[in-house]
């Protein structure tokens, strides 16, 4: 897929996470909705992006999430954790084949630096199981913190993308086009660690009084 072929749909955009992505991809230039339980609001986020980006030829769009959805080439699930079964089923019939990419951490308050797996082993899993073996899901951006995505930083934070090999592929290409440093991990079964790691990591923000900790893959010749 070109760049400007490629139509995101940012599932929960009007979050932080999903607002910050949404930001990153716009600006390098792909077309993106942003999806929300409310026009209204999905709309308000995708033109306070635009005024961030007034010179974008692309500019970004807000729908219902069931209509972002239809409309998108690569949807991106940005919901928390209590909502992930919810609006797994509610977008399953109109997803089709198209590749999913599941931001999901299954945070469970009040005990956030608490590493609670769910029954399927992670959050991507149980994404695997409601919308079917053939599905192609990917995970990716667990451990990216949304303060810096949407600013223009340098992310000092690496990114770990496990699925099914051709989609993972592309994923990994579209992250690079925004900047972050993408990392093949393997099979969606490798979901698990990422996932994990993100509760580890809100410690360590916790305890030191910080924001922003994340991974880096060392030992790799540039």
């Amino acid at each position: 897929m070109e760049i400007q072929n490629t139509k995101i749909a940012i599932i929960g955009g009007t979050g932080k996470e999903g607002k910050g992505l949404a930001y990153r991809w716009a600006k390098a230039g792909y077309p993106m909705i942003i999806g929300s339980r409310q026009k209204e609001k999905a709309e308000a986020t995708a033109e306070e992006i635009n005024k961030m980006l007034p010179n974008q030829k692309n500019k970004v769009t807000g729908m219902e999430n069931l209509d972002a959805v239809k409309a998108c080439d690569i949807a991106v699930l940005t919901v928390p954790f209590t909502f992930h079964k919810d609006m797994l089923t509610q977008i399953k019939p109109v997803l089709g084949e198209k590749i999913l990419i599941d931001v999901t951490v299954p945070i469970v308050p009040p005990k956030v630096t608490k590493v609670q797996m769910p029954p399927d082993g992670s959050a991507a899993m149980e994404a695997k199981k409601i919308l079917g073996e053939d599905a192609k899901i990917v995970s990716a951006f667990q451990n990216i913190s949304y303060e810096k995505l949407l600013t223009d930083q340098d992310v000092e934070c690496d990114v770990l993308v496990s699925g099914d090999k051709e989609s993972r592929q592309l994923v990994i290409k579209m992250i690079e086009d925004i900047g972050l440093t993408a990392w093949d991990a393997g099979p969606l079964e490798n979901s698990v660690v990422a996932e994990g790691l993100t509760s580890i990591l809100i410690g360590i923000n916790k305890k030191l009084g910080i924001q922003s900790a994340g991974i880096k893959i060392t030992g790799i010749a540039s």
